[in-house]
């Protein structure tokens, strides 16, 4: 391609015209939003401690991968820079209503979020709920930080717009690519806590994959839902099953003020005598229990009849989360419990 600097000894007007295409192409490329929020991808490690602490903004991060201007215009928006494991009910809305309100711009195409793998399903997950827009939306973070000198941060970001500028990436969902593989929010899972190929969705499986050349979708997911955000978020308690567990907990969390409960229990979603006694109690005082399997893959489901087995916390008036792993039974809870206390009406957001 002649430069610049050829052409100004070319005649007038064909450097007009090369400047005029040049700038207009450049002009013409997709704009993208990316929204910072924090964690590992934004960290270098602590020249004091050598541990990695928060240290870059969003546009650094932009900065350190030149490629994304070859395929598309940035905007940033530095919306926090905290560890993922700060995130939770308290930002969540404040975030949902920033990238809403970033897509309903006519010029912007899509927006990535940047975002620490701890918690970055679950924010994907609250995300893909109250999401309006068809726009593409793409969670990416990183498991090295970025004095690593094997970072995964700049790959993930530079596969993220890639996607986004894709054909195929319109009515997707929120996703959670990283490693190249991409994810649906409701699906996927943190499976490893160091290896970059730590992303999976388990029996459902990845979305499609971001290649070298291009992005290829494989399957859509069906399940999904949007609910509105309340105006306050209700407390919705998260209490685990574990051997010998005398309840209290799930009678404290009912007596103390939560608005709703989620038990992560074992199996098709089964508890010991004196949980379903403590779940019994609960439901009695009028606050909702949904109960989550702790396993992988699979769902939770109905079936034993022993006391404390599915089946007889079905009949105590529990709520079965499905496959929802117990944190995303937990983020749903947050805006179906907003709804509806009915149980019937809870198992309904819960099977969709």
């Amino acid at each position: 391609m002649l430069t610049q600097a050829i052409l100004r000894h070319a005649a007038p007007a064909l450097f007009a015209w090369a400047l005029t295409t040049m700038t207009s192409s450049a002009t013409e490329r997709p704009l993208i939003a990316i929204v910072a929020t924090g964690g590992t991808i934004a960290m270098k490690n602590d020249p004091v401690t050598g541990a990695p602490v928060p240290a870059l903004s969003g546009a650094d991060l932009v900065g350190a991968v030149p490629k994304l201007a070859d395929v598309a215009r940035i905007e940033v928006t530095e919306f926090s820079n905290v560890p993922s494991d700060y995130m939770g009910p308290d930002l969540w809305p404040g975030l949902s209503r920033k990238v809403d309100e970033l897509l309903a711009r006519p010029d912007i195409a899509g927006a990535v979020v940047l975002h620490g793998t701890d918690t970055l399903d679950q924010t994907a997950y609250f995300l893909d709920l109250t999401l309006r827009s068809a726009k593409p939306v793409v969670m990416v973070g990183a498991q090295r930080n970025a004095s690593d000198a094997d970072a995964d941060g700049s790959r993930n970001l530079l596969n993220a717009v890639r996607q986004i500028l894709s054909p195929d990436a319109t009515d997707m969902g929120v996703t959670v690519t990283l490693n190249h593989h991409i994810n649906a929010a409701r699906e996927v899972r943190k499976t490893h806590t160091s290896n970059v190929e730590t992303f999976n969705s388990g029996d459902a499986g990845t979305l499609g994959y971001v290649d070298e050349d291009r992005v290829v979708f494989s399957r859509k997911s069906l399940r999904r839902q949007t609910l509105p955000i309340p105006e306050r978020m209700p407390r919705i308690d998260l209490v685990a099953m574990y051997a010998g567990t005398d309840g209290a907990q799930v009678r404290q969390s009912a007596d103390g003020g939560a608005e709703a409960i989620v038990v992560e229990a074992y199996g098709f979603g089964n508890v010991n005598a004196a949980m379903h006694d403590a779940i019994q109690y609960a439901i009695a005082k009028g606050v909702p229990v949904v109960v989550a399997t702790k396993v992988y893959n699979g769902r939770a489901l109905p079936v034993y009849g022993f006391k404390g087995g599915g089946n007889t916390l079905l009949k105590a008036g529990a709520v079965f989360a499905d496959d929802l792993t117990p944190d995303k039974a937990r983020v749903l809870a947050l805006l179906a419990v907003a709804q509806t206390k009915d149980r019937a009406a809870l198992q309904a957001y819960y099977d969709r």
